[in-house]
């Protein structure tokens, strides 16, 4: 199993990156997250990476963060998410938003990626929330997280104020995001003037 490669860039496309260790080109497929955060061509760099045996194929994925690499092995252990639909995800959300969605039960920012609809994105938040529930957590999902039984039970001043939120379109995990840290005695309506302030700032 290759765990990560440290080595020259030199060649980066839209989804694949090359790097040149010890005189030996590997291509990798990337995110769209990993590929911002390239150095320029002939640069050295490092990626963590995933190997993906398959018959007739061997594919290696390339990731820019741990805690990217780690959030696609998981996402591949759902039932019916290969490498490409896992690629795609992290594409659309970054290790953090997808945590975000998984409090909050977010279908609607995992079905953005190609190729999942809203029953796989059913299955992969069912499949992984509780698997999440007690790793290491950054501070922003512990603050979602102290809202989400709020989310779950849709009941309470919060899960109002997110159900308003998600009517103006924006996401459960984008207003989630907005209301972390808020007190569950806050009006509804204070609840949303609040998060409508962040949300702009934010956009």
């Amino acid at each position: 199993m290759i765990y990560s490669l440290r080595g020259k860039l030199i060649h980066v496309a839209e989804n694949t990156a090359v790097i040149e260790c010890g005189g030996v080109g590997y291509l990798c497929s990337i995110t769209r997250t990993t590929l911002n955060a390239l150095p320029s061509q002939g640069a050295q760099t490092m990626l963590y990476t995933y190997m993906n045996v398959r018959e007739g194929a061997v594919d290696l994925f390339g990731f820019a963060s741990l805690a990217e690499q780690n959030c696609f092995r998981r996402l591949t252990s759902v039932s019916g998410v290969g490498p490409k639909v896992a690629l795609g995800i992290l594409s659309e959300l970054k290790p953090d938003e997808l945590m975000l969605a998984l409090v909050s039960q977010d279908v609607k920012s995992l079905t953005r990626a190609p190729g999942v609809g809203k029953k796989l994105a059913e299955r992969i938040l069912l499949e992984l929330r509780d698997k999440v529930k007690n790793e290491e957590l950054s501070e922003q999902f512990r603050q979602v997280g102290s809202v989400s039984e709020q989310i779950s039970s849709g009941t309470g001043n919060i899960a109002e104020a997110i159900s308003a939120l998600v009517v103006l379109g924006y996401s459960q995990s984008e207003a989630a995001k907005a209301i972390a840290g808020q007190s569950a005695d806050t009006s509804v309506q204070d609840l949303v003037k609040s998060a409508l302030k962040k949300l702009a700032g934010g956009r």
